[in-house]
């Protein structure tokens, strides 16, 4: 996945700077467009493998290309940035249909091995863990639909030019608000159940039981 630089800070100043030099709207857009579809061949290139976040990308980059070429409006390109999240908020959405929804799978990259086996045993057993997880998957979900919402009225209506950092900057804002109310919705479980939605956490640590359930003997 693109770097945080990479996604939203180059962009964003090659746009403008291509903007001072006196490009067009829509080449400022597409050309600005270009470095994190660089970032996501090199990534696939080095793992040899193509993620789906940056197929979505190179995607939807070539399509409003083309589109906007053939229309000359440089809304097409900006309506690329509100289909991003767009799709990642429907595919965040739809895990909660999925054996394990997003958040416990995004909790996956943060666990040890042994961590990550206790995660799934509590999943199985414990029902306030599985609907917290599934709680903040829903939110992370809905913020994303959020953002693609705001970004498609501002990409018909607001002048191009303010667009691109009226947009980084609220995509950016909705995902420091999620990061919030996800450790403090998280922290609020540990305090009230001893354990860790996210992080390192293992059976050797003392799992508490989950309750209504029997103590294991081999733990004794």
């Amino acid at each position: 996945m693109p770097t945080l630089g990479v996604a939203v800070a180059l962009p964003l100043a090659l746009y403008y700077v291509l903007r001072w030099q006196g490009v067009a709207q829509w080449q400022a857009l597409l050309l600005s467009s270009v470095p994190p579809v660089i970032q996501a061949v090199v990534e696939a290139v080095r793992h040899r493998r193509a993620r789906f976040f940056d197929l979505l990308v190179v995607v939807l980059l070539l399509v409003s290309a083309v589109t906007s070429l053939i229309s000359g409006d440089p809304r097409v390109l900006l309506l690329k940035d509100a289909a991003l999240p767009a799709v990642l908020g429907l595919w965040i959405a739809g895990t909660l249909l999925a054996a394990r929804p997003f958040a416990f799978q995004f909790g996956r990259q943060l666990r040890s091995a042994t961590a990550d086996e206790s995660a799934e045993r509590r999943w199985r057993r414990d029902p306030e863990f599985r609907r917290a997880l599934r709680s903040l998957t829903l939110l992370w979900g809905a913020a994303e639909l959020l953002d693609a919402a705001l970004s498609v009225v501002e990409a018909v209506s607001l002048p191009v030019d303010v667009v691109p950092v009226i947009g980084r900057s609220q995509s950016l804002g909705i995902l420091a608000l999620v990061v919030i109310a996800t450790v403090r919705r998280s922290r609020r479980f540990r305090e009230r159940h001893g354990v860790p939605l996210f992080g390192l956490t293992a059976e050797a640590t003392g799992e508490p039981p989950v309750p209504g359930t029997a103590p294991d003997p081999s733990r004794s």
